[in-house]
């Protein structure tokens, strides 16, 4: 079957280019997608058309703006077929993961859609009489938003969606990885009815990367960049926007830990535990990496773990039958495999998993993980968990913030005034007692802190990241100055 073909958008137009680069299905190694190469001159001439579109777009309502996004997120959900085929050829996603993307992106456009009139700002009190002192929040411009492969639905609007309900005009940089599924975000805004210009879509072949992006950082166009990937690619980005004093939304690696205190729910912490670890193959900024179990039920914990993780099988995506699908590349099974050796030979012991058939991976469970191993400390995105046993509370909570990351976490206690006291000892952006490292919904602040990066998407605290509060005065009575 040929590969499908994907496009560049600018300026309305949708374009071909000179060159070109292929993406292959990770489970078949078949090509599933053609996607133009751009250039770093096709780059900045997008950042051109978003600049040219920025005046007419601000200036419009918002509920000509909320209008169209609402249409944006009719065109999502009517991709509904090729979105699903997309993610399933480009990535090695299950149907079920593909469609819960749609269905969240969809409703993120629509939360978008809310939040164009309430862009609000206020009247401040001021000691100069007869001035009238305002705070007004005003679109940036142009923002760049770059968005990766594991959720690429989700996290591809999230990267564009509140930009243009605040008034901005916007790039949508796609992954390598996945370039159609990106591509096919950026033709539903389009076919939406958005004027050229205010959304445009651009690829790159793997290797060249950093010139276009550095190529959009440096237009002077470009007001804001938001990323979501690893820490490694974050740190660039937040460095070459720095050179031209520009703020960055990053949202970055994770190490999540899932605590499980004596009095915890076993079933809901073994149930949460499993959906965290291993939802999409591992591969989500929040999925759970470390889970803390205390002593006092750590045997009792890992006897209903293990068994319900055994009964999670992998199989391929493209048959539907199995709760988990495929890895996005070796490169990962690789990197997983190098993980859980490093862990064994250091005495933890591997209690579920088994060897990898190409891209498809066993849910694999690690006990006895302690925090010199490379399991404890590095961010493995693919299917294996560590168990690591703590001696009390205290502990839990020292070793859940023995990391550089600090997105998402969770704890388990029927406790809930101890539950809530233990969360708001965890050093993350993000954490929900009794519920899985895994959650997000539109209108949640979301984000983290340390190495997992700073700034958040979502709601209200979206409205602040894409949009510059400017205090704005009247006069309403004769000035008088000392000269």
């Amino acid at each position: 079957m040929a590969a499908t073909f994907t496009g560049l958008i600018i300026g309305g137009e949708i374009l071909d280019g000179s060159d070109r680069f292929e993406r292959r299905n990770p489970v078949t190694g078949e090509a599933a997608t053609s996607a133009v190469a751009a250039t770093a001159e096709e780059a900045r001439a997008a950042a051109d058309a978003a600049a040219a579109a920025f005046p007419a777009w601000s200036a419009l309502g918002p509920n000509a703006r909320r209008a169209l996004l609402t249409k944006a997120a009719a065109a999502l959900e009517a991709k509904v077929d090729q979105f699903v085929d997309a993610m399933m050829s480009e990535v090695g996603a299950t149907e079920g993961w593909a469609r819960f993307n749609l269905m969240l992106a969809a409703g993120m456009v629509r939360e978008a859609a809310a939040l164009t009139t309430q862009i609000q700002g206020e009247v401040i009190p001021s000691d100069k009489p007869g001035c009238l002192a305002m705070a007004l929040r005003e679109p940036a411009g142009v923002i760049l938003g770059i968005a990766p492969w594991n959720a690429p639905i989700i996290l591809g609007v999230r990267a564009i969606a509140v930009p243009l309900a605040c008034g901005n005009t916007v790039i949508l940089k796609g992954s390598e990885l996945s370039p159609r599924t990106h591509a096919l975000i950026a033709e539903a805004f389009h076919e939406a009815g958005f004027a050229p210009g205010v959304v445009n879509f651009v690829t790159n072949a793997p290797a060249d990367a950093g010139q276009i992006v550095g190529a959009l950082i440096d237009h002077p166009a470009v007001k804001r960049i938001n990323f979501t990937g690893s820490t490694a690619v974050g740190k660039i980005i937040a460095k070459r926007a720095a050179e031209h004093l520009k703020p960055v939304l990053l949202e970055l690696g994770g190490k999540a830990p899932l605590i499980v205190l004596e009095d915890a729910d076993l079933d809901e912490a073994v149930k949460a535990a499993a959906f965290g670890a291993f939802m999409n193959q591992g591969q989500i900024c929040m999925s759970t990496e470390r889970i803390i179990v205390v002593d006092a039920i750590a045997e009792a914990f890992m006897a209903k773990f293990q068994a319900k993780v055994a009964a999670m099988p992998v199989g391929d995506p493209r048959e539907g039958k199995t709760p988990l699908g495929a890895v996005v590349d070796l490169k990962t099974v690789s990197h997983v495999q190098s993980l859980v050796s490093d862990a064994v030979n250091a005495g933890a012991k591997v209690v579920n998993g088994g060897e990898a058939n190409g891209v498809l991976m066993a849910a694999t469970v690690v006990d006895g993980v302690t925090p010199d191993m490379r399991l404890f400390r590095e961010e493995s995105f693919g299917p294996v968990v560590a168990v690591i046993r703590a001696k009390d509370e205290a502990e839990a909570v020292r070793l859940a913030n023995d990391t550089e990351y600090g997105l998402s976490a969770a704890v388990f206690s029927q406790d809930i005034a101890r539950g809530l006291r233990v969360a708001r000892q965890i050093q993350s952006g993000i954490c929900h007692v009794n519920g899985p490292t895994v959650h997000d919904e539109a209108q949640m602040p979301f984000g983290g802190v340390k190495a997992s990066g700073y700034g958040r998407f979502g709601g209200r605290a979206g409205i602040e990241a894409f949009t510059e509060l400017r205090w704005i005065t009247v006069e309403t009575q004769p000035g008088h100055f000392p000269i």
